[in-house]
């Protein structure tokens, strides 16, 4: 790994431990060059029971299809990130209807991410287009989803996966509960009835 420097006197950083950690930091100073993750964001937008997807036209994953999404600016909350990478990879306004996720994308060489995923329907009128980073945009079926580039949106595919299916039990339950059960007959009824006979 390349050397890092102080970014107040331009010093080497060396190994430290601080805080029961190995960390970089200024022999001269107080600076530690902390590793903080990166954050990111990823859209499950759902259409005629399907989710949409891109194939992606840059690096990394190029020719691989992933969920919109990506990097949260500085001084961007991750929903407003969500919806912008939407309009600028899928060329589509969305409403997001739920968070769906929170995970963790380990790193060597590189900062970590944590990933924030948000379930989303098109907006009134949007219709799909490939933005510059993708080749094409499609609708797939849950049933037929295509290799994807990158393992985390497989993760977060799967919990919305596992949100629909609890989501569905929930729905049965309740239509179970509102069924109309046998009950039995009136007063008025039950005396209307003519003896019963041997």
């Amino acid at each position: 790994m390349p050397p890092h420097y102080c970014v107040r006197c331009g010093s080497v950083l060396e190994p430290r431990v601080i805080e029961g950690r190995e960390l970089e930091a200024c022999p001269n100073d107080d600076f530690v060059l902390w590793r903080d993750p990166k954050v990111a964001s990823a859209v499950v937008v759902e259409v005629d029971g399907g989710v949409v997807l891109g194939r992606r036209a840059i690096e990394p994953g190029y020719g691989l299809w992933c969920l919109p999404g990506g990097f949260v600016n500085d001084d961007e909350h991750p929903a407003d990130a969500a919806m912008r990478e939407c309009t600028e990879e899928i060329s589509a306004a969305v409403e997001l209807t739920s968070l769906l996720c929170v995970y963790h994308v380990p790193k060597r060489g590189a900062h970590s991410m944590v990933g924030i995923a948000y379930r989303a329907r098109l907006a009134d009128g949007a219709q799909l287009r490939a933005g510059a980073e993708m080749l094409e945009v499609r609708i797939f079926p849950l049933d037929s989803l295509p290799p994807l580039a990158f393992p985390s949106h497989r993760q977060v595919l799967d919990e919305f996966l596992r949100s629909q299916a609890s989501e569905e039990a929930a729905s049965r339950r309740r239509a179970a509960a509102a069924a109309p059960h046998g009950r039995p007959p009136s007063p008025a009824r039950a005396q209307s009835r003519p003896p019963h006979r041997r």
